[in-house]
């Protein structure tokens, strides 16, 4: 005799009474339930991983724009790996001038110095996409 049953997306709780007179409760997840998270939480990595990209170009040293362009190009959004796959940007990253004398927010370490400056508007982004997606 089932006492209650509660079914969500996520699963299923019954409550049942043995003859003994306890109470026995039983969490069934449901099949899907892996899937859907999976497809949620690759929604949230891409909205980061789009922006990462689009906070990053400011801050990226440029003369053509091909490096720029290279984080766009090199990466799978909603991977979590951003790549820059010009041949010369490890070398522009660690081993140039952190500002430029055409613009000083452009140099050497591009991401960590967006991240500092960015950091928290990622964060709640990332946080309004997971709660508008599981609620």
């Amino acid at each position: 005799m089932a006492l209650l049953t509660i079914t969500t997306p996520r699963g299923t709780l019954v409550q049942r009474k043995t003859s003994g007179g306890v109470v026995k409760a039983q969490l069934t997840w449901s099949p899907s339930f892996g899937a859907e998270r999976t497809k949620q939480l690759r929604t949230v990595q891409a909205f980061v991983d789009s922006e990462v990209i689009r906070l990053m170009a400011p801050y990226t040293p440029m003369q053509s724009g091909l490096l720029i362009k290279a984080a766009t190009l090199g990466t799978v959004i909603g991977s979590g790996k951003i790549e820059q796959i010009a041949p010369y940007a490890a070398w522009q990253y660690y081993r140039t001038d952190i500002t430029r004398k055409y613009d000083p927010r452009r140099g050497a370490k591009w991401f960590e110095r967006m991240k500092l400056d960015h950091k928290a508007y990622i964060l709640k982004g990332a946080a309004q996409k997971a709660r508008a997606r599981y609620g």
